[in-house]
């Protein structure tokens, strides 16, 4: 019975890992996948949260600050009491504790300028993601479709060989039958034996740029990893039909380029505010409460009980010189031990608050330098915003001649690949009743296969080109279907 489970366990595994090996990647699941596990895209996810924490820090700078200090210690041989404030010669304990709150009341709004110059730096890290997004969809897609292309590119030219074989197989018939000479068989063999190479070549090629795509991806497992094999139509003509001007002025409103430039340019901005602030008095308030207690022994006054009553001669009686006698308790200087703990915490407390000003008046041209450094910034960031819509409209005429160029070149590969198709049929024709030699149909051959071969890389490259311009247009990579 527990063979009978194990050996059901083992291949229930084993029919799950030769699921996982037979999965397909769509272009979706790739691109997908990199936007998920891509370690430059986790870096910019982590400037994101980092921004998050610097707002946050941003708000702190508007509440109070509280704490809380205590101190305890002991002190021996001559030392002041802090409760006395007498200097004596002994061992003793004390402690004092104490709350303080301070508060920001002015700071030449510098600190609201803080605020709005984190929201701002948050948004730019969000751009800044964003675009490191489209980088790697666009990546991978440049990557998925070179993996595309060198499958169609194996398939055209198997088809070829499958044809060389048939014709192989007749041409042996009539050279066996004295139809042919001996040499139109050895140019067919040369032939085969040709196509046999390109076919390991671009089995080769395949394999490689597979293994380029996982890496990408940052999966290992080259063995087993392959794309869904799937018919990829050429898409529509929709994006060449509108005018560039509208394509440029949705790139601007979409593209991360320009929006990081623009929050470049905001920020510097922000940072010469911050910068002026420093021009302003600064005022602080506080609040405190202390209180100490002390270990210390003090003196105190006790009645004389043994002669209570000190009468003491203050004067005398003009006249008849009769004494003037003053009576006043008996009391005597005693050394006492300290009060409880908690009664001289209540004792001994007090309060104090008030307020700070602090005006700036020379600071060896600090802040003046601080800034005039941040007004060059802010020139700097508005050539940076400049550039990056001259780059980008440039980017989006350049993409949009290329598509059109692509769809030209793909267009007239087609026409070519029928012109030789009928060609080589022709010539097929006049092979097989002698009319022409072995030579001259395999060249009529080869130039087929090098125009179909031409079709397949137009096709894709005018597939590529033109989903760089719909990512322009503001589609998603995700989003694009093939």
């Amino acid at each position: 019975m527990r063979i009978k489970v194990l050996v059901l366990c083992i291949t229930l595994f084993a029919g799950l890992g030769s699921q996982a090996q037979e999965k397909k990647w769509t272009l979706r699941e790739c691109v997908e996948y990199a936007l998920e596990n891509n370690i430059t895209i986790k870096q910019s996810e982590l400037d994101v949260e980092a921004t998050s924490i610097d707002r946050l820090e941003a708000i702190g700078n508007f509440l109070p600050t509280l704490n809380a200090d205590a101190s305890n210690f002991w002190s021996s041989g001559l030392s002041t009491d802090p409760i006395t404030n007498e200097n004596r010669t002994q061992t003793f304990r004390s402690s004092r504790y104490g709350v303080n709150v301070g508060i920001t009341i002015f700071s030449g709004l510098r600190n609201i300028k803080r605020f709005q110059r984190a929201k701002l730096n948050k948004l730019l890290s969000q751009y800044n993601l964003g675009k490191s997004k489209d980088d790697i969809a666009l990546f991978i897609a440049n990557s998925y479709l070179q993996v595309l292309l060198n499958k169609e590119s194996l398939k055209v030219i198997e088809k070829q060989h499958e044809i060389t074989l048939e014709q192989l197989q007749r041409t042996k018939d009539l050279v066996d039958a004295g139809v042919l000479p001996q040499g139109d068989l050895l140019e067919i063999e040369a032939t085969s034996a040709d196509e046999l190479t390109r076919i390991v070549q671009a089995e080769n090629a395949v394999q490689i740029a597979l293994v380029s795509l996982a890496q990408t991806l940052l999966i290992k497992d080259y063995a087993s990893f392959d794309i869904a094999e799937q018919e990829y139509l050429v898409p529509g003509s929709e994006m060449m039909d509108k005018p560039i001007d509208q394509v440029i002025a949705k790139a601007r409103e979409s593209r991360y380029e320009v929006q990081i430039a623009e929050q470049n340019k905001l920020i510097a901005e922000k940072d010469l505010e911050i910068a002026r602030g420093a021009y302003y008095p600064t005022l602080n308030g506080s609040f405190g409460y202390d209180t100490r207690e002390s270990g210390a022994k003090g003196f105190g006054r006790v009645l004389d009980e043994t002669n209570p009553v000190l009468t003491q001669t203050i004067g005398f009686v003009e006249g008849t010189n009769q004494n003037v006698l003053n009576q006043s308790p008996n009391l005597l200087l005693v050394e006492q031990n300290p009060s409880s703990y908690f009664k001289q915490l209540y004792t001994n407390d007090g309060l104090r608050y008030g307020l700070s000003l602090s005006v700036p008046i020379f600071n060896g041209f600090s802040a003046r330098n601080a800034v005039k450094r941040n007004k060059v910034n802010v020139k700097r960031t508005e050539f940076q915003l400049e550039q990056a819509e001259l780059d980008l409209d440039s980017n989006v005429y350049q993409a949009y001649l290329d598509a059109k160029g692509a769809a030209e070149a793909y267009e007239a590969a087609q026409v070519s690949v029928k012109a030789q198709e009928r060609a080589y049929e022709y010539a097929k024709d006049r092979y097989d009743v002698g009319l022409t030699n072995a030579f001259d149909f395999s060249q009529s051959k080869f130039r087929l296969e090098n125009a179909q071969s031409q079709e397949v890389q137009n096709k894709f490259d005018y597939i590529f080109k033109l989903k760089v311009l719909e990512l322009y247009f503001g589609i998603k990579i995700a989003d694009i279907k093939l």
